[in-house]
């Protein structure tokens, strides 16, 4: 026995409700990249290159998190039972690949030009990477308060944010080089973008693997799930017990349920899937969820369980 809601249309993601934020922030993007490339070469800036490399990056993040929606917002249909929502959570994967292959990159390329420094023309770095901090600026405002929706719209902002960082880095070093000639200012900052990088990457992988793996969402606790259910009445046990995440806000429970044998002959059983049903949504916003009622004899044809 079963109860959970309808897939006739594909769901309305957490990244789906940001789409018109999300344009907005591939084109800024875009124009910020155009901009510090021709940056790069009329100034010779290590710097701003880097920095436009990590720009390309997250119009691609970002475009993958738009194609995504897209796919997402399609209707399950034949084997996709869950539709295509699935897909902005591997955009979020291919996102953090992405850049983490930027921060590797940027950073040997740093080392390389701390060791045989190049000319740099630091007025016209300065100006290039204001135009930069100000487009980022801008990207940071429009993906601010949609950040902890999805993993995609998360990793959006902390692209656009780590950029805004890094357009302050190339501002610092054209500073530092029209003062003191020190050239390898340009290389120091490219590494540091490097690092910057890294751990916003390993950390967007973390999470998009965690959801690729199925395992419980961070802020769903198993026991008190158990414990709630175990508590209605005429419920005796829970076992095979999962809980995963299809994509960003959309998780998803099944579980057997061992109730009194008298649930199937008085017609009791509908209501116990009610009560069921409420626990979860009241207690745990889980709000797609599928039961197995059971009597207690059922226990000898159940394959191994797990708890």
């Amino acid at each position: 026995m079963g109860h959970g809601h309808g897939h006739d249309h594909g769901p309305v993601t957490a990244t789906g409700r940001h789409r018109g934020i999300l344009t907005a922030a591939l084109g800024i993007s875009i124009v910020i990249f155009l901009v510090e490339i021709v940056g790069a070469i009329l100034t010779g800036s290590l710097a701003l290159l880097a920095d436009a490399g990590h720009v390309l990056a997250d119009a691609g993040g970002v475009a993958l998190a738009l194609g995504a929606t897209l796919l997402a917002a399609r209707p399950a249909s034949g084997p996709r039972t869950f539709g295509w929502a699935r897909a902005e959570i591997l955009a979020a994967a291919v996102n953090g690949l992405v850049l983490a292959g930027m921060g590797v990159y940027v950073f040997i390329e740093g080392v390389r030009r701390l060791i045989e420094p190049a000319e740099v023309a630091p007025g016209g770095m300065a100006v290039f990477g204001v135009i930069g901090l100000v487009g980022n600026l801008a990207g940071v405002a429009l993906l601010y308060r949609a950040r902890a929706d999805s993993l995609n719209m998360r990793g959006a902002f902390l692209e656009v944010a780590t950029d805004t960082v890094t357009s302050v880095g190339v501002l610092a070093a054209a500073a530092v080089i029209a003062i003191t000639g020190f050239t390898r200012a340009d290389a120091i900052v490219s590494i540091l973008i490097g690092l910057i990088i890294a751990p916003r990457a390993v950390k967007l992988l973390r999470e998009a693997a965690h959801v690729l793996l199925e395992a419980a969402p961070a802020d769903v606790d198993l026991d008190a799930i158990r414990t709630h259910i175990t508590e209605l009445d005429h419920v005796h046990a829970v076992h095979d017990l999962h809980v995963h995440t299809v994509t960003s806000g959309l998780p998803v429970l099944t579980a057997h349920v061992v109730v009194d044998d008298s649930c199937f002959h008085d017609g009791h059983a509908p209501q116990l899937l009610d009560a069921l049903q409420e626990c979860l949504t009241g207690h745990f916003d889980v709000e797609h969820s599928t039961f197995q009622l059971e009597p207690s004899a059922h226990a000898g044809h159940e394959h191994a369980t797990h708890t």
